[in-house]
């Protein structure tokens, strides 16, 4: 039974996750997250625990670059990879990057525009960045690292189905990606900056807790409108997760689903609850639901569905060990083994006969008798050249008309479903202004209640402050008969046989500032005794 240890490594936390493949039974064995402060000791104790000293270990890139080049189909191997290199470095000329600096890897799909072309998937990662992962584990057995962009697609069973559904996959971790799965081959990965990191430090500097703003994070519950309520459960962080998902919606929505049937989220944030039904408010008209593996059908029950869907991006990088994913994409270093098949796929040289596809093989030997003088040997040479120059001629420009008719057909078809496609977009344009205003009412609905609130406690505990206050400066011959409050005014009586005491009184309220715009009415003396009535506001 082959097995694989995946690792998801960011910045504070890890997911992992140890599955094996038993012919086509696949089973999770061991799983998890654990938050770190020092990522070696990290990786040491998730080895350990699940006893992986000798199992293949599967772990993320980090910080790839996407590039797009689009590439004749009819070219040989070696010509394509000469193709891709060079808009490569050419784009990297354009940027002022060091092209030496990065190791690349291409994946080729079928370019839906150009069914003449084929779409090379580039993805160039930082060579440094290979180095400082592959020392992370060269105590153990490292066999792959590949972005999960690209990964993340081993959780579905795409490859497999009948269904022709095109999906999206929103992988929510550090920063986001969104990985366009047409036809049943990843045909685009879009990369937002964005992510669970700006929604963790958030919460992490309140409470001074990583780990447990992952916790707060998980057991939020997002609200959601229904008509014209807001609904929502009392939660002081949506104000730190809100935003964040917000702008990845955004972003989803400007980079048009047109082509897009369903959408599945997966990473940290999927343990939000009610994300999916947050991203289906924005998306109407594309189904959204939490990213679930395949293969959990063969599991048992006793462990919620839940925690497996938390390491996600772990599972998905065991099984790309196990060879369930894309080739091509492992960034490791090769050994001889790994480059054995490339060395060993080598051309045949061509044959005497020079091979035409459009008149199948011509012998070039010589048929003609020696009889023939040298002048009729060059007149009947000059004649046939003349001819295959007449015949190439003639059959190329009937297949170039083709083409241009063809050209000009797609054309017109292609400026029809453009101005579909603009109509769309101003829809769309119109549906995200509407969402941007409803979420901006909801976000002054909450301020308004947080203020009210902060407001309420405030008054709650002003009048036993006060009074704490006021036991500090009485004088020893005042009496207060009574303390009223209206909001923050308030009214104090007080007596005393001794007028200059009650003046002292009233002059510690405002020298110690327990209230302001202190104000006495005309005092009243009875019996002795002096009555006055002192206003003023709370702080």
């Amino acid at each position: 039974m082959a097995s694989c240890l995946g690792l998801y490594i960011e910045e504070n936390i890890i997911k992992y996750a140890k599955v094996s493949k038993d012919n086509d039974i696949i089973k999770i064995d061991s799983f998890g997250i654990k938050f770190y402060d020092r990522l070696a000791e990290a990786i040491e104790q998730v080895i350990s625990e699940t006893y992986s000293y000798k199992t293949p270990i599967s772990i993320n890139s980090a910080n790839e670059m996407y590039n797009y080049f689009h590439v004749f189909n009819l070219l040989t191997k070696k010509d394509r990879h000469s193709y891709i290199k060079t808009e490569f470095e050419s784009l990297c000329y354009e940027k002022e990057l060091n092209v030496d600096v990065f190791e690349t890897r291409y994946v080729l799909v079928n370019d839906l525009e150009d069914k003449e072309k084929v779409k090379a998937i580039h993805i160039a990662i930082n060579k440094g960045e290979i180095v400082r992962k592959s020392e992370l584990l060269e105590k153990y057995k490292l066999t792959s690292i590949s972005p999960i962009a690209l990964d993340i697609s081993n959780l579905l069973d795409v490859g497999k189905g009948s269904s022709a559904e095109n999906i999206a996959i929103v992988n929510i971790e550090d920063k986001t990606t969104v990985t366009t799965i047409v036809d049943h081959s990843i045909y685009d990965v879009i990369t937002i900056d964005e992510g669970t990191k700006d929604i963790l430090d958030k919460i992490d500097k309140k409470e001074n807790s990583y780990s447990k703003a992952y916790e707060i994070c998980k057991n939020s519950t997002i609200y959601t409108t229904e008509g014209k309520e807001l609904q929502y459960e009392e939660n002081v962080y949506l104000d730190d997760i809100m935003p964040t998902l917000y702008n990845i919606v955004k972003k989803i929505l400007n980079d048009s689903l047109n082509k897009i049937d369903k959408i599945y989220i997966s990473g940290t944030a999927s343990v939000i609850n009610n994300i999916d039904i947050y991203f289906q408010e924005y998306l109407e008209d594309v189904k959204c639901e939490i990213l679930r593996p395949y293969f959990l059908r063969t599991v048992g029950t006793e462990i919620n569905i839940k925690d497996y869907i938390e390491v996600n991006s772990a599972i998905a990088l065991a099984l790309q060990g196990l060879g369930e994913g894309l080739g091509g994409i492992n960034f490791r270093k090769e050994s001889i083994s790994d480059k054995l098949p490339e060395w060993l796929n080598v051309e045949v040289g061509s044959s005497s006969k020079t091979s035409n596809p459009l008149f199948g093989k011509v012998d070039l030997k010589n048929d003609f008798k020696d009889t023939l003088t040298r002048v009729e040997k060059d007149l009947i040479r000059g004649v046939t050249g003349l001819l295959l120059l007449i015949i190439i001629y003639g059959t190329f420009s009937g297949i170039l008309s083709n083409q241009i008719k063809n050209k000009v057909a797609e054309t017109e078809d292609a400026k029809a479903k453009l101005q579909t496609q603009i109509v769309a977009v101003n829809a769309d344009k119109g549906k995200i202004d509407q969402k941007a205003s409803d979420y901006d009412k909801l976000v002054a609905g909450l301020e308004e209640k947080s203020n009210s609130e902060t407001e309420a406690k405030r008054l709650k505990f002003s009048v036993p402050t006060l009074l704490n206050k006021v036991m500090y400066v009485i004088p020893i011959n005042v009496q207060l008969t009574s303390i009223t409050n209206s909001g923050t005014k308030v009214t104090i009586v007080a007596q005393s046989d001794k007028y200059e005491q009650l003046g002292i009184f009233v002059a510690k309220l405002k020298q110690d500032g327990i209230l302001t715009n202190v104000v006495t009415d005309r005092s009243q003396k009875q019996n002795e005794i002096v009555t006055v009535t002192i206003e003023g506001e709370l702080p």
